[in-house]
């Protein structure tokens, strides 16, 4: 199964494909769509649309799965994020691709085992559960890898109960 993992941003959406076969989780291909700061907003959303379609076109993943969004402060920049992230879920559902969301706490505690684990932890424990030579930069592209990775143990975890629960 291909997972695509979404950090979503205005400025940066972090992405990261994986594939999820058998108990291992393959990267596929990971990176970031920005857009450049003073450029207006409905053209930012247009660019992370459109990033997105072509992202799903080219890789095909069979489900995508966002962080969602904790903003404590600034209102403007919450606002502009969940408009972004907004285009993304819709450039997933006009695909009719199923859509998955998970907390920080739950992609931390996925990822590391503990969930209130400092960010350089999870970007770490990324590089080495995908054998990559270096942690993914920007840090939204590490965490676009580590929300897909927590879908896969998730699905995997699903996929097993469900299949007790037939029994």
């Amino acid at each position: 199964m291909r997972i695509m993992g979404i950090d979503p941003g205005i400025a940066i959406v972090g992405f990261g494909f994986v594939d999820k076969v058998g108990s291992k989780v393959i990267p596929v291909q990971y990176g970031s769509i920005q857009t450049e700061a003073h450029t207006p907003d409905e053209d930012r959303l247009k660019l992370v649309y459109d990033g997105m379609v072509q992202l799903i076109d080219k890789y095909k993943p069979e489900a995508v799965a966002f962080e969602k969004l904790f903003f404590n402060r600034n209102v403007t920049t919450a606002m502009s994020v969940s408009q972004a992230r907004g285009v993304l879920i819709l450039a997933a559902a006009q695909q009719g691709l199923p859509v998955a969301e998970y907390t920080p706490m739950q992609v931390k505690q996925a990822i590391v085992g503990y969930g209130k684990a400092e960010k350089k932890q999870v970007q770490e424990m990324v590089r080495m559960f995908l054998k990559l030579q270096s942690v993914p930069k920007p840090d939204d592209v590490a965490d676009a890898l580590a929300v897909a990775i927590c879908h896969a143990h998730s699905y995997s975890l699903n996929s097993k109960l469900n299949e007790v629960l037939r029994k």
